[in-house]
């Protein structure tokens, strides 16, 4: 098995925290891990972006010029990256900020791949963690694929919030639970 995941968004929304969360449930569950943070100029408002390898083999390098995965939370990210999927992939995209209809090529850079709109936005303001949608995009994506379990979640949770924001643990949780349900109404297992 090897997952190769693209996670992009605006700075600001999470992505690398979401990353690195995705790379340590990894880690919890005995995969070879990899997470590359791309920072910069992007963070707050422009886009940002990280990648994350998990394998059951060793991981050689950690570029990712092909991914099979991408979660997609914003516009630029989705026309940057969905040429990049591969044929088969799937992109997770966060219909809240990305419309089919204002992308000009929309029916050419989604041929041949699999792609599920949630509205993540919405679906963390519903359950009362605005700023949380990295959660349910993560929820979302380990509700395709089921690599980890929720006990594996919540223990990397716990982990990645320092002290300080341990008051988000409940929140952020309800967030990828939220994520995890929705695309379970989508994928049929």
């Amino acid at each position: 098995m090897r997952l190769e995941v693209i996670l992009s968004g605006f700075g600001g929304q999470g992505i690398l925290f979401a990353g690195n969360l995705l790379a340590l449930c990894g880690m919890y569950q005995r995969y070879q891990v990899t997470f590359l943070p791309v920072y910069g100029p992007e963070m707050r408002g422009g886009t940002c972006h990280c990648t994350v390898i998990l394998s059951d083999k060793e991981i050689a390098s950690p570029l990712v010029l092909e991914p099979g995965y991408l979660i997609l939370l914003n516009l630029p990210s989705f026309i940057k990256f969905m040429p990049r999927l591969k044929k088969g992939g799937l992109a997770l995209v966060n219909s809240d900020l990305v419309k089919k209809e204002e992308i000009t090529n929309f029916e050419e850079l989604i041929k041949g791949k699999r792609v599920i709109f949630l509205p993540m936005n919405t679906l963390a303001e519903e359950v009362g963690a605005p700023q949380a949608l990295n959660m349910c995009a993560l929820g979302a994506f380990n509700g395709c694929l089921e690599i980890f379990s929720e006990s594996t979640f919540k223990k990397a949770l716990k982990e990645m919030l320092f002290p300080s924001k341990a008051h988000l643990f409940e929140s952020n949780l309800k967030a990828y639970q939220r994520g995890f349900q929705e695309v379970k109404k989508i994928v049929k297992d």
